[in-house]
């Protein structure tokens, strides 16, 4: 890689790169904390719903006065995206995530989603934008979708076919049922401790109840061209060490329905014991070989493989989120190329009632206390017409739904006007 000596050229000859970074939440804040030490790189703006917020965040991760007064702090996109090169979307909120693409997009400034909600609900719609106006729209490195979709190129580009890929977690069966009222429990935190720390309940709840791992894993699917499971994540309980045995298809002893799938390994046993060496805060490619000379290879260099040694995996144990965020930027800016990018619809998240729902009632969307998001492939989502979970937030049931039943758009009452509506029935015509 070459970034840090292209980005240091753009310093020497005083053209750093400029950003525009949308929303300074954690994520937005763990990518500022690293700003001041990467030479070519600037934030020029920060839009936030309360600027002083965001101003605040910057003293918080260690900015100086200088840096602050020299950064425009705005409520509006179109100011922050004036003079900048990439806006990074990191609000979290799919709707508001979209328009925010479009907009930068109209103005030929480079989009790095860390918004994977507003990806998922419409990706190809905004990827397809991107190409026609010459700008790139880009996965958010250093969270799990961009670092799959790398290792997932560099299987690829080695000549191996990719068996399987995706993340760990941590994950029980009745997680999927957990609400805000008593998620910091399978945190090991209080309620008072995670209110002093400023923990939003809701959003870390969508990490327990699946809601993020399907998420994350539709738009891996949709950026590298591999299958979901048929209904929803399995979550098999695997380390390390098991990962080519466990992710391989099912007539060969794995859990797969079949090759070039994405899926997500639980840190837990299905009793809660903890899984030997496991993935929790990782990554992973599992990989077949080609040809028998390929498998002895495996073998030959310590690769962990199955029985047959025709699967071997690869696996990054750790990422750092915001972190990393500048190798997005700077790959968008310096080499025109995204860090993994929707090419397909292929995998969709449909919400679950995790409850039974009453007619009249209110969707609280993401981490909420009624839906939960389940994976599931994008023709089945376009032709039952299921309701995505991006579109589940403040929308009131018309009929009664069963504890366990994936909802439809039928059984909401949509807003026809709402621009994510609009595009969420252009990707269903374009699917039939």
């Amino acid at each position: 890689m070459n970034l840090s000596t292209l980005a240091a050229a753009r310093a020497e000859a005083g053209r750093p790169v400029r950003v525009a970074l949308i929303g300074a939440g954690k994520f937005g804040s763990m990518f500022l904390s690293q700003v001041p030490t990467i030479a070519g790189l600037e934030v020029s703006a920060i839009a936030d719903l309360d600027p002083e917020t965001a101003r605040a965040a910057c003293r918080e991760v260690g900015w100086d006065e200088t840096r602050i007064a020299a950064t425009r702090f705005t409520g509006s996109i179109e100011a922050a995206l004036g003079g900048a090169e990439v806006m990074v979307e990191a609000t979290g909120h799919p709707e508001a995530g979209i328009a925010h693409a479009l907009t930068a997009i109209e103005a030929g400034v480079h989009v790095v989603m860390v918004n994977v909600e507003a990806d998922v609900l419409a990706g190809p719609v905004l990827a397809g934008k991107a190409r026609e106006a010459g700008v790139v729209y880009s996965m958010a490195y250093g969270d799990q979708p961009a670092l799959v979709a790398e290792m997932v190129d560099w299987a690829r580009a080695a000549g191996f076919t990719v068996a399987a890929a995706g993340k760990g977690t941590k994950y029980l069966p009745h997680y999927h049922g957990v609400t805000p009222d008593d998620v910091w429990s399978h945190y090991g935190l209080t309620p008072e401790a995670a209110r002093a720390a400023g923990m939003n309940p809701q959003m870390f709840n969508s990490f327990l109840d699946g809601t993020k791992s399907a998420l994350e894993m539709a738009a891996i699917a949709n950026a590298c061209g591999l299958d979901v499971p048929s209904d929803g994540l399995s979550f098999p309980p695997c380390g390390v060490d098991d990962l080519a045995h466990v992710l391989r298809p099912r007539d060969i002893g794995g859990c797969l329905e079949g090759e070039g799938m994405v899926e997500v390994v639980s840190s837990l046993e299905r009793d809660g014991r903890p899984v030997f060496r496991d993935l929790r805060w990782g990554v992973y490619v599992v990989l077949k070989a080609p040809n028998d000379y390929a498998a002895a290879c495996f073998r030959q260099y310590g690769l962990p493989t199955d029985a047959t040694g025709r699967y071997a995996a690869m696996y990054k144990p750790f990422h750092l989120i915001g972190m990393e965020l500048s190798i997005s930027i700077l790959s968008a800016a310096l080499r025109g190329e995204p860090t993994g990018s929707t090419r397909d619809w292929r995998g969709d998240v449909a919400a679950v009632a995790k409850r039974d729902l009453r007619a009249g009632e209110t969707l609280d969307g993401e981490g909420g206390y009624t839906v939960y998001g389940r994976l599931v492939p994008a023709s089945r989502s376009a032709a039952e017409r299921l309701l995505p979970i991006g579109l589940a937030h403040g929308v009131r049931l018309l009929r009664p739904v069963r504890a366990g039943a994936v909802l439809t758009m039928e059984d909401v009452a949509l807003d026809a006007n709402r621009h994510a509506v609009r595009l969420r029935h252009q990707m269903i015509e374009a699917a039939g």
